[in-house]
């Protein structure tokens, strides 16, 4: 039997499978979506296995074997192998980038050094040296040993070793190990005879007290328990419950245990809920999909508060019935206690959690619960989408209009599309759901039939649950509070507003999408601006810290008193953070009770529950944040909502701006009165007459929709054209421009290539899209042109068709990079990038 194996080694001359010979011991461990090591050059690399093959075209001599299998049960399905395939093509990265996505940090390789029995080894040469043989015996019995290891065990004969070492005797070998092994805790088992605790108990001294309570607790509870929780229960300690275990009256043995990230948590269970007309209609289209094991998607806009998540839960409930299982993904910031208890209530442990607070060892156990069928519901951030089940019925991705389920790093893949892709593979069903539906979705439920890809179905819930209104919203021109002599961050209205609030005992939710106290720092004698030495970026001030920091790199140093340029001491803060708004909060509201939710603030495991639990209880008055605060929460007493600056998103030059800030502005409204006490919503902006701000304040998703489709059809900008972003960088500018000069020549050569002798590529693609047409502008400098140190440079590919513009970009970076990999020069391909900064 031969393996075609995908090594660990991303480069562009190992982007392709290996043949190797599978031992005759290890064929029946050896699957595809088996991880291995594998000889690779001098080095033992891990590698995956992608295919097996009863035959090989190479010279069978040349094939080295596979020396080991990393686990007993593979942790890629077939499945997800043939997606790491297709992510690698419509991704442009390499394929063992694709398959390591999929894995838990602790199943990442990790390389150690270690000592083994040489080839050329022959055991007659030892037969005179019985100290030599005990060395080489102990190193092949364990095949090989770690360098530290077989020094502390001969730790009197490294003169031996090094002996052996220089005569070939024993080598140094590289070998493959997981980055996290499994726990494991002292567990104590009684005997399964109960009258052999009485008999110990007959035979202890009268003076052996503890140890006398220690079998009485075991005769009332006869089964095995954690040591740990043994002495705690019976207030002893360890070698007190030991010694019990050198007489032979208990066993005492290590078992594996799984670490739980919510042990300790109750959650009380959860019956469905009646559903409105609306919801039962989404319902039964939901249901009628999944009973018949048809692939389709579906768009669900919701309001927010229409009861999205109940829908959730109970098509989940009609997968489960069916023996399928369900993926549900939801944005990192939205994975609140709040959104893990609603699912945890209604499934119990039929239900495993996956996202980035949670350890390695957390990860890597909830991940070992999918790969032995104990779980059947996967709720998770982004990498969730890979959850190694083998019979879904379900994907579930809410918010789905959300940036971050773009990955940023390679592989730079869209959540939504691989869910689709792996729907498709799967004949499942996936639900994209969102109170504002991205526009590249929503476009897709307007397409016709015929085009290449079958369009989404659009499913809607206009109405609140219980009928309950969408909360006012009150646009505040600050300009005009400017004119009035109100110079601070809260206009006269929304100072009334939390007044009311705190009055009532009600809660408030502030929005501010800008963390840290102030924006940047200047000199206002010379207009020197305190800047990031290794980025083209002002730093932000911290208060609580007292320092300036970069949101880029993470360069900080002290804050400056002194101009650094003139020495003048009229240094000052400008524009507001959510460090500033809570400071002035506490001034104009004395003994207001503020909890400030961004990212300085829940850097600690554990800190976004806090936070949230402390608000839940009515611990604050005011939850104040970014982003985090403006999705997935359901709070209540929150009756008023106050958007601090609406321009803070609206004025990135990015084609997105208007739309994502009608997103930010329609999901933090939708915190306030979702229960009986009415909602008002405050949104203060210098811009009161952009389309974004005003549709928003309408909650009109529909007509924001339509006339921000006009303008990215005029531009032609996604979804009527795809982009795909190439970025360069080098520390020294006249080679980065050089360089990426000839990128953009070479890719326009390239595609005339394709235009003018491959027509009939292309043929299929005019067929169904009447043309296929790229325009690559630039190169130009990044609107951010210097990140740690390195200058950067970009293009950006414009097409209309199908994927021959990626195959046309990924044929020149492969030309591209075996002329510049002498030069340092990085270059970064981005599919379909969510930001063009």
């Amino acid at each position: 039997m031969y393996a075609k194996v995908i090594v660990d080694v991303p480069a562009k001359q190992t982007n392709r499978a290996f043949d190797y010979e599978v031992p005759s011991a290890l064929r029946k461990w050896v699957e595809v979506g088996s991880r291995v090591g594998v000889p690779f050059g001098p080095r033992v690399l891990q590698g995956f296995v992608v295919e097996l093959q009863e035959n090989t075209q190479l010279d069978v001599k040349r094939i080295k074997p596979i020396q080991n299998v990393l686990d007993l049960v593979p942790p890629l399905t077939d499945e997800l192998v043939m997606l790491g395939r297709w992510i690698s093509h419509m991704y442009l990265c390499h394929e063992v980038t694709a398959l390591q996505a999929m894995l838990p940090a602790a199943l990442k390789a990790k390389y150690e050094r270690a000592i083994g029995v040489g080839e050329e080894f022959g055991e007659q040469s030892l037969l005179d040296m019985p100290d030599l043989q005990a060395i080489v015996a102990y190193v092949k019995s364990k095949g090989s040993v770690p360098m530290d290891a077989l020094m502390e065990r001969f730790a009197a004969d490294g003169a031996l070793i090094k002996q052996l070492l220089g005569a070939g005797i024993l080598t140094e070998v590289q070998v493959v190990k997981d980055r996290m092994s499994t726990k494991k805790a002292l567990t104590v088992f009684p005997p399964a005879d109960g009258s052999g605790l009485e008999q110990a108990l007959s035979e202890l001294p009268a003076r052996a007290n503890k140890q006398q309570e220690v079998l009485r607790y075991l005769m009332e509870h006869p089964h095995a328990i954690r040591l740990t929780e043994l002495m705690e229960t019976v207030e002893v300690g360890a070698s007190t419950v030991k010694s019990l275990a050198d007489r032979g009256w208990i066993e005492l043995r290590e078992v594996e245990v799984m670490r739980d990230p919510y042990a300790g948590r109750a959650f009380a269970r959860t019956k469905p809920l009646p559903l409105t007309e609306e919801q039962s209609r989404v319902f039964a289209e939901i249901r009628a999909a999944v009973a018949e094991e048809r692939h389709e998607v579906f768009l669900l806009h919701g309001v927010t508060g229409s009861g999205k998540t109940e829908v959730y839960l109970q098509s989940i409930q009609q997968c489960l019935d069916m023996g399928k299982e369900a993926i549900v993904l939801v944005p990192e910031i939205s994975l609140t206690p709040q959104m893990v208890e609603r699912f945890k209530g209604r499934f119990g442990d039929l239900v495993a959690v996956l996202h980035s607070r949670l350890s390695n060892g957390e990860r890597y156990d909830e991940w070992r619960k999918i790969t032995r069928k104990q779980v059947k519901v996967v709720i998770g951030a982004r990498s969730a989408i890979f959850a190694p089940f083998t019979q879904i019925g379900l994907i579930i991705i809410d918010e789905e209009h959300e940036s971050s389920y773009k990955q940023e790093e390679s592989p730079k893949y869209h959540t939504r599309d691989v869910a689709v892709k792996r729907a498709s593979m799967q004949g499942s069903v996936v639900v994209l759901g969102s109170a504002t539906p991205s526009l590249e979705s929503l476009e897709r439920t307007r397409r016709r039939q015929d085009r290449a890809e079958p369009p989404y179905r659009l499913l809607t819930m206009k109405e609140r649950v219980a009928s309950r209104p969408m909360p006012p919203v009150a646009i505040i021109d600050m300009r005009e509070e400017l004119k009035s002599g109100n110079r601070s961050m809260f206009s006269t209205a929304l100072y009334k507003a939390i007044e009311d609030r705190l009055h009532k005992k009600e809660q408030i939710v502030l929005l501010l999408n800008r963390r840290g106290y102030a924006t940047f720092v200047m000199c206002r004698t010379c207009g020197y601006v305190s800047t990031c030495p290794h980025c083209d970026i002002s730093l932000t001030y911290h208060q609580s810290s007292r320092m300036l920091r970069c949101h880029y790199c993470g360069y900080a140093e002290r804050e400056v008193t002194e101009c650094p340029s003139c020495q003048s001491k009229h240094i000052r803060h400008f524009g507001t953070g959510t460090q500033r708004v809570e400071e002035e909060l506490g001034k104009i509201f004395p003994g207001i009770r503020v909890i400030r939710m961004d990212v300085d603030t829940t850097t600690e495991k554990g800190s976004h529950e806090k936070w949230l639990t402390m608000f839940r209880e009515k611990q604050a008055d005011v939850l104040l944040g970014t982003q985090m605060v403006a999705k997935g929460l359901d709070f209540p007493d929150v009756t008023l909502v106050g958007v601090i600056a609406a321009d803070t998103v609206l004025n990135i030059p990015d084609f997105r701006s208007a739309e994502r800030t009608f997103q930010l502005l329609t999901q933090v409204a939708g915190r306030a009165g979702r229960h009986e006490k009415q909602g008002e919503v405050f949104v203060q902006t210098y811009t009161p007459e952009h389309y974004s701000v005003q549709y928003a304040s309408q909650h009109d998703f529909i007509a924001f929709a339509n006339h921000e489709l006009d303008v990215r059809a005029n531009l032609g900008y996604p979804p009527y054209q795809r982009l795909i972003l190439v970025t360069f960088s080098h520390e020294q500018v006249p080679l980065l421009v050089r360089f990426a000069e000839a990128f953009v020549t070479r890719l326009k050569e390239i595609a005339l290539e394709y235009s003018t002798k491959q027509i009939d590529l292309f043929a299929d693609a005019v067929s169904r899209d009447n043309s296929f047409q790229m325009d690559v502008l630039g190169p130009v400098a990044s609107p951010i042109s210097r990140i740690k140190d390195r200058y950067r440079f970009q293009c950006v590919v414009k097409y209309r068709g199908e994927d021959q513009a990626a195959e046309i970009v990924g044929r020149t970076v492969a030309w591209f990079e075996e002329r510049s990999s002498k030069e340092k020069l990085l270059i970064s391909v981005d599919v379909d990038p969510q930001y063009l900064m």
